[in-house]
């Protein structure tokens, strides 16, 4: 998730808030989740609407971690049999070629203002005070994220720690089971939903799209990898990057990237 794209989003969900022509707002999902703060800021975005009208939330394919994370902030929580959500948990990684420079001769030479600046470097051997204080950190976020599932789903947080919130996913038949979720359907079903929670039986269905910017544009044809190529990369919306030294809330499928 970028900052754009929660920007967009963010966008969209406050002008559905506005619009007093809008009885309910139905949102679809289809993610492995993201950088934490991004979640957690689109989570707040979609309670705020949740606050003034229904929101409904679909599930695509996959809804999780991140994902999930945002869907919580929905007033009735849809997902497909066959959809893959969940994954309550929170990951840091970082590579360590310490050995692959000694073999190429390469030294590294660090000057650093404190012990712990340099602690996710990929060029030397982790501290187990270093383990410890990343151990924590990841953690700390963990407890947010299942302190939101617990209020919104309204599961102890000792179940949800001791039982579904591992880490793992689950398919939309086992979520509903878990109670991660309201009910199954496919999106015509989250139409039908949301026209009955917002009271409007004959609404119409009406797409918020992104807002077209033109300093976007030149933001990235400014760029300067865009001045040598120009290149779409479509697995970046399924296969997203893990960097060094940020936290993530995404299914363990990714780990690896």
């Amino acid at each position: 998730m970028t900052s754009n794209m929660v920007d967009d989003i963010k966008l969209q969900l406050r002008q559905a808030e506005k619009d007093s022509t809008v009885k309910a707002v139905i949102l679809a999902i289809d993610s492995p989740g993201g950088e934490v703060t991004a979640s957690d800021n689109l989570y707040n975005a979609v309670r705020r609407v949740r606050a003034v009208k229904p929101v409904v939330v679909s599930m695509g394919s996959m809804s999780t971690s991140g994902g999930y994370y945002v869907a919580c902030g929905g007033s009735h929580l849809m997902a497909n049999p066959t959809t893959f959500t969940g994954s309550i948990g929170v990951i840091i990684q970082s590579l360590r070629y310490n050995d692959l420079l000694g073999k190429i001769g390469v030294v590294p030479v660090t000057f650093k203002s404190g012990a712990f600046k340099d602690m996710l470097s990929g060029m030397r051997e982790m501290t187990p005070e270093e383990q410890e204080y990343i151990q924590k950190l990841v953690m700390q976020t963990y407890s947010i994220f299942v302190g939101v599932v617990a209020k919104e789903r309204g599961i102890p947080e000792e179940t949800l720690r001791k039982g579904i919130a591992d880490g793992r996913v689950v398919s939309g038949t086992d979520a509903l089971d878990a109670k991660l979720i309201d009910g199954l359907g496919e999106i015509e079903d989250a139409y039908q939903k949301a026209r009955d929670l917002g009271k409007a039986p004959n609404a119409a269905i009406v797409t918020y799209e992104a807002v077209f910017s033109l300093n976007r544009i030149f933001q990235i044809l400014g760029s300067e990898e865009s001045r040598a190529k120009v290149e779409i990369d479509l697995t970046q919306k399924l296969l997203p990057v893990l960097e060094p030294g940020r936290a993530y809330w995404l299914p363990g499928a990714f780990y690896g990237l």
